[in-house]
């Protein structure tokens, strides 16, 4: 069974109250997903509270996950996003990460399986983006890696909230239509 079934699993077990699932999820996806929480708010507390919250999420709201619209992965990262967003609108980004603390995050990947897997997985994320238009590309990777709102993404590149929203929008539609096997 591949990582991605596997995790969708996890989250059909959740959706019927089954602890241990939600548990065997988190292990699995916690390191990466806490990855993204510090790439965004750049604190290690802050990232620590959106974790939380996307899991408290996670588990309410598990029957909502169709493996159809994405992967399980993918859902929590969305999940996960607009929690750090949230407190990036309470709290601000008060500070920058700090480069010791970047240092002492735990490796995410567990095994050469796990590498290789993911640099693959990798290779073809990177073919896709190259397909893209260069301003649809770019405000995709401002929004969705550098955590970005919309709006700072049109503010970013001189295009309307609109026009940017268009932008991501049919570069995710793209993204998915060249990633699916």
């Amino acid at each position: 069974m591949s990582d991605a079934a596997l995790l969708a699993d996890y989250l059909a077990g959740a959706a019927k109250g089954d602890r241990s699932a939600l548990e065997r999820l988190y292990r699995a996806t916690a390191p990466q997903l806490f990855g993204l929480a510090v790439g965004i708010v750049r604190r290690r507390d802050l990232a620590e509270e959106a974790l939380q919250e996307t899991f408290m999420a996670v588990w309410r709201h598990a029957a909502r996950f169709d493996p159809r619209r994405g992967t399980a992965l993918g859902w929590m990262a969305r999940i996960l996003r607009n929690e750090c967003f949230d407190l990036l609108a309470k709290r601000g980004r008060e500070t920058p990460l700090d480069p010791e603390f970047a240092e002492s995050l735990p490796d995410p990947t567990d095994s050469p399986e796990a590498l290789t897997q993911s640099g693959e997985e990798a290779l073809r994320l990177k073919h896709c983006l190259d397909q893209l238009e260069a301003q649809p590309r770019a405000s995709l990777l401002l929004a969705y890696y550098q955590g970005l709102t919309f709006e700072q993404v049109a503010a970013r590149l001189g295009a309307s909230l609109g026009t940017v929203k268009s932008w991501i929008r049919r570069s995710l539609v793209r993204l998915k239509g060249c990633l699916e096997p």
